[in-house]
């Protein structure tokens, strides 16, 4: 059984992305996973001058070995002001300084939700452009709409969705 590393890039504590993302990893049937909070990998802003005057973050260290040992990932994105959100930009400059091949040549299922008609399309559009440069070797993609109208309980409460997403996590396993 290969593990799965799933997480939001998002910060909150109420991250709707963050639920998604959970939702999505225990779909999987053939894979374990383990649920990350990116509030555990604490970097400064990435600057150069920093990168040159101080030590490589702690955070980042950790975040890099992280991801060294999963096969596969599942990210939920937020979507501030139609980009990602600066937490996940941040941590992932800092972790693309060690290894330019973040994502480690392994499969990713990108997904973005919000409580909006557009379920962050412009970030997940985003992702699944920039991704594969950051060495994703295969991305899957999934957005919700309107998120509350959507999602209760801890689940898509819509038929539909709800299948689309199963569908999306079947054709992300058959990748790992």
């Amino acid at each position: 059984m290969k593990k799965i590393a799933a997480f939001a890039g998002s910060t909150s504590s109420t991250s709707i992305n963050k639920q998604l993302a959970n939702y999505a990893a225990k779909q999987l049937k053939n894979n374990s996973f383990d649920l990350l909070d990116l509030n555990d990998y604490k970097v400064p802003i990435y600057s150069e001058d920093i990168e040159k005057k101080e030590d490589y973050p702690e955070g980042a260290i950790q975040f890099n070995k992280a991801l060294d040992s999963y096969d596969g990932f599942i990210i939920s994105l937020a979507e501030h002001n139609g980009s990602y959100a600066a937490a996940f930009k941040n941590l992932f400059d800092w972790v693309s300084r060690e290894n330019k091949e973040v994502f480690r040549n392994k499969p990713v299922l990108v997904m973005a939700t919000s409580p909006g008609a557009r379920g962050g399309a412009s970030v997940l559009t985003s992702a699944l452009a920039t991704f594969p440069h950051m060495g994703a070797s295969e991305t899957t993609s999934f957005s919700l709409v309107k998120f509350y109208d959507n999602f209760k309980e801890g689940k898509i409460i819509d038929e539909e969705n709800d299948n689309g997403l199963k569908k999306t996590v079947e054709e992300f396993e058959r990748l790992i």
